[in-house]
């Protein structure tokens, strides 16, 4: 075993099993449904099915980044261990939370000269944070020190695509990604828009599609079109998507009968709390790895 820790945060969308299985660590984010906080724990406290009807019945929600003092905190129970730390964060162009744990970095830095934190933005968001998660265990175990490590997720993070679709807008429009004009009308004409996460880690709004099937069909298109080696692609596949999984194993399906070479089967997750805050139900996100994201 690394003589170093490996960590993320609760977004990064895989189940708690798979990451303690993968020995990455990881710190909770918070989250808010109709006046009470909760810990983003991976559905532990709160089923993520129940969240989900909550939101269909019409709760409120919001969300609460790690704060410094939290991440200290996690911190230095390893550098207590006598551990380095890697801490892959979800994306500066989603939250603020990578600045908090620089923050942390720095003040730690100084009550242990002798241990090694690094920060890193990952600019990816999801189970596609969690694909990039996945490879750095891999990585870790073949063998890979902390300094090399720290390179290769620097040099290849941008590799990770996400492309999302929803089919309900009502939560595009609260968060200020689709006007409410848009919204009623998309809604209104079966609307399913494309998105991706951009160089900036943002999430960004790139077609206007009518109907999910074709939403879907458009999805595998940028897989073809972005994905290492095109229909060869002999990577890891994920999907997310929040209280729709029939929507995530059709396009499971449509992936694995278009790429016969996938490492194993698509993988499924839950959208999270967090992110499924902001998303609401009715989303699905597809993630592979790639050429490198471009404007």
């Amino acid at each position: 075993m690394a003589d170093y820790v490996v960590s993320c945060c609760s977004t990064a969308d895989l189940s708690e099993k798979h990451l303690n299985e993968r020995y990455i660590h990881y710190i909770c984010f918070h989250y808010e449904l109709d006046g009470k906080w909760y810990l983003d724990d991976l559905g532990k406290t709160m089923d993520i099915a129940d969240f989900y009807k909550a939101m269909v019945e019409g709760a409120t929600t919001s969300t609460s980044q790690i704060n410094a003092e939290e991440y200290a905190e996690y911190f230095e129970q390893f550098l207590k261990e006598g551990k380095d730390v890697i801490h892959i964060s979800l994306s500066s162009g989603i939250s603020g939370t990578v600045n908090s744990a620089f923050l942390a970095q720095k003040d730690l830095a100084e009550k242990y000269p002798d241990r090694k934190i690094y920060i890193v933005d990952s600019l990816a968001a999801s189970s596609g944070y969690g694909l990039l998660m996945d490879k750095i265990a891999d990585l870790r175990d073949s063998g890979m020190g902390i300094d090399e490590l720290y390179k290769w997720i620097e040099e290849n993070k941008l590799r990770v695509h996400h492309w999302f679709f929803t089919s309900d807008l009502t939560y595009l429009v609260r968060g200020g990604r689709v006007s409410k004009v848009s919204g009623f009308v998309g809604n209104l004409l079966n609307i399913c828009p494309l998105l991706n996460v951009d160089v900036n880690g943002k999430l960004i709004p790139r077609e206007k599609i009518r109907t999910k099937k074709k939403a879907m069909a458009a999805a595998v298109k940028k897989m073809e079109e972005f994905a290492d080696k095109g229909l060869d692609y002999d990577g890891k596949c994920y999907i997310s998507m929040s209280a729709c999984r029939e929507d995530a194993e059709v396009l499971a399906g449509m992936i694995e009968e278009k790429f016969p070479k996938i490492d194993g089967k698509v993988l499924i997750n839950n959208i999270g709390t967090t992110i499924g805050s902001h998303t609401g139900p009715g989303t699905v996100a597809l993630f592979f790895w790639g050429s490198k994201r471009e404007d």
